[in-house]
């Protein structure tokens, strides 16, 4: 049995670990603030992790050795004005315009917005309604699609060393960089915190935990040197920040890879983190990495933190260097009903129809269609629908098991509970939502739920925890907006 004081030298241990050391990144040597021997440098790091979440099936192995092929589109694009956080974009062409690719189809609509780029050459036929993935019909700038992909001139950036940290920032903005993650939201705004003196890590997104996707690992082992350069942009922003790319411990090729890359970087480390869902998730990465810990009334940056996801770091240094606004991201099609799972670099607008066709179509009639990974992404019913900026993935599945699931009562046995990375009590919280008890599940914390599906999974009774939970959260979301309104 574990002593109490065998138990506070393990927590000191792992706060040691946790803590930044000054001393590792300035070492010449490139040494980090870790064991100097690279075996045990990663079982040591391996060890950083968070409370709770589960092991599911990963199904990364049928597209993680399948290198990047680019798409090109045969039909129209459509540009739907809403693929980020914050207000549509506004349209500047007009039916009959004739655009090329690069060129600027739509401007910020708010002081929360982004900018949208048409990635293909051809006329504009429409300014309509179109279906997303989510079902909703968003206003979009259609295309017919040329054929041709021709150019429109893009700036020539001047040296980086030259810029100022404001244009930077104004680079990132203009070149319509949101979070290619799947949450959307304008990444300039998370360069630009009120006090960045005050920011000590710049953290890389690189665990990709997410079951099936592996567009971030192709990212990583095919252009590990845009990422490591993005990331170095991003550091320019704060001075007094350290760089972290945070990967899952079952991608060594990749910590090998990019570690090989820092080795003499004084404020870049790479720290591998334990394989476990929802690792990538913002709180548990922070944590896994830092020590430090957020809820959901704070923002990354209040605990000294900006975290950016492999896609976005990407796009952040094609936009400063190469100047090329984001026209396009990699996405993975995969699942045991495509003929040839892969990843794809795919233009924005470009059917998800196509999408399939690249990948070999179905070789069986898919029952379930999912636009993102199985935990977290988007159910589908029809591919015609435009590949977002937001895009990470089309999942294909031959069987849909949760739909011949049959839901049963509780039965109290924890398990929910001892997942949550959040530390809630999921059944509860489910009971409240069943019952329409808002303020019981305020009281329960239930904002604090980050929707990962965590519990669903894990539930023996094949309860849909998350689902009445996340109906719950946006109705209490949306009355707590609706009562600040009014204030």
């Amino acid at each position: 049995m574990q002593t109490k004081q065998s138990s506070r030298k393990a927590a000191q241990c792992h706060e040691v670990a946790l803590k930044p050391s000054s001393e590792g990144f300035a070492n010449g040597a490139g040494e980090r603030p870790f064991a100097s021997n690279y075996t045990e440098r990663i079982k040591e790091m391996a060890k950083l992790t968070f409370v709770g979440g589960i092991h599911p099936y990963d199904g990364k192995e049928l597209s993680k050795n399948k290198p990047i092929i680019d798409l090109v589109p045969q039909g129209e694009m459509v540009y739907p004005l809403s693929q980020h956080i914050g207000a549509p974009a506004k349209a500047i062409v007009k039916k009959g315009d004739r655009i090329l690719r690069g060129q600027k189809i739509a401007e910020m609509g708010g002081a929360v917005s982004a900018p949208i780029y048409a990635s293909a050459s051809g006329t504009v036929k429409a300014l309509e309604p179109r279906r997303t993935v989510t079902g909703d019909m968003v206003m979009s700038v259609v295309v017919d699609n040329d054929g041709l992909f021709e150019e429109i001139g893009f700036y020539q950036p001047a040296p980086l060393e030259k810029l100022s940290p404001e244009e930077i920032v104004e680079i990132v903005k203009d070149a319509g960089v949101v979070g290619m993650g799947g949450a959307g939201f304008p990444t300039f705004i998370k360069l630009s915190p009120k006090n960045p003196e005050k920011i000590d890590y710049v953290i890389a997104n690189c665990a990709e935990c997410e079951p099936y996707l592996t567009s971030d690992y192709r990212r990583m082992i095919e252009e590990p040197d845009r990422l490591i350069g993005g990331l170095k942009i991003m550091l320019r922003l704060f001075p007094h920040a350290y760089g972290i790319l945070a990967v899952e411990d079952n991608k060594p090729d990749c910590i090998k890879v990019l570690r090989d890359l820092t080795r003499n970087e004084k404020r870049i480390t790479v720290k591998a983190l334990k394989t476990k869902y929802p690792q990538g998730a913002e709180r548990q990465i922070i944590y896994a990495a830092t020590g430090r810990k957020i809820n959901s009334s704070m923002l990354p940056a209040d605990a000294g933190c900006v975290v950016n996801n492999v896609d976005t770091i990407v796009s952040i240094y094609k936009a400063v260097v190469e100047g090329i606004p984001v026209m396009e991201r990699i996405v993975t099609v995969t699942g045991d009903a495509i003929a040839d799972p892969r990843n794809f670099r795919v233009p924005v607008g470009c059917s998800y129809r196509e999408l399939a066709e690249a990948a070999g179509g179905f070789q069986v009639q898919p029952e379930k269609l999912i636009c993102g990974g199985p935990m977290m992404g988007f159910g589908m019913f029809e591919l015609n629908v435009p590949v977002t900026r937001i895009s990470t993935a089309l999942l294909a599945l031959s069987k849909d098991q949760v739909s011949q699931m049959e839901p049963g009562p509780c039965i109290n046995c924890g398990r929910c509970a001892d997942a949550c990375p959040g530390r809630l009590i999921p059944s509860k919280l489910a009971d409240c939502a069943e019952y329409f008890e808002e303020d019981k599940f305020l009281a329960y914390d239930g904002l604090e739920c980050c929707e990962c599906g965590c519990c669903s999974y894990i539930c023996p009774a094949k309860r849909p925890l998350t689902q009445e939970i996340k109906s719950m959260r946006r109705i209490a979301l949306a009355r707590k907006k609706e009562r600040k309104a009014k204030v």
